[in-house]
């Protein structure tokens, strides 16, 4: 029995390799996360602001972003140190997969806008706002059952105002997460979960 467990984790190690670079997990240490979705794959601790001892932040906003790059360089960017840039979440095109990078108690530096910042959750997606092929069902549908639980925990009416796009934050000069986003699709699916 123990040889066959073995060799049935040996057979899935062979079959993920053999999966394409878009739905396979980045290797990296993995942290604790604040829902069972998705997997800690941790920021530089220079890229957000820690809280404090015993301080909690009220959540106001949900803020959706799209990060112009594939998911691992994302990851990638928000390890660096030298970057000083972080978001919450980040989601996969090709499987909706979930990594935590800054956990919801802290400020991660995704909005350009500091009140906003202090006041919401960031998540970011991979692809790119002119390509709306990277806009999957899976990513859809990963994304919206994400935010769900984030607007649950920190009591986030699941509306326009309070889901935003990157480009509605003030003084943001973005444009994510595009014309290509299906927002009536997304909150749909949002308020299903």
């Amino acid at each position: 029995m123990h040889r066959r467990t073995i060799l049935q984790g040996a057979g899935l190690v062979a079959v993920s390799a053999l999966a394409p670079a878009s739905v396979r997990a980045p290797t990296a240490p993995l942290g604790p996360t604040d829902t069972a979705q998705a997997h800690g794959f941790p920021a530089a601790a220079a890229n957000y602001t820690a809280a404090g001892p015993g301080s909690v932040r009220a959540v106001s906003f949900v803020v959706v972003h799209v990060a112009q790059q594939s998911f691992t360089r994302t990851l990638g960017i928000f390890r660096d140190p030298a970057k000083q840039v972080s978001a919450h979440y980040v989601v996969r095109s090709g499987d909706g997969y979930v990594a935590q990078c800054v956990a919801e108690r802290d400020i991660a530096w995704h909005a350009g806008n500091w009140d906003y910042n202090t006041r919401s959750i960031g998540i970011e997606h991979e692809g790119w706002v002119d390509a709306p092929e990277y806009f999957t069902p899976a990513m859809y549908a990963g994304s919206a059952r994400l935010t769900a639980g984030i607007c649950d925990r920190h009591r986030v009416p699941k509306d326009r105002d309070h889901v935003v796009g990157h480009h509605q934050v003030p003084g943001s000069d973005h444009t994510d997460p595009g014309i290509h986003w299906d927002w009536d699709h997304y909150l749909h699916l949002v308020n299903k979960f």
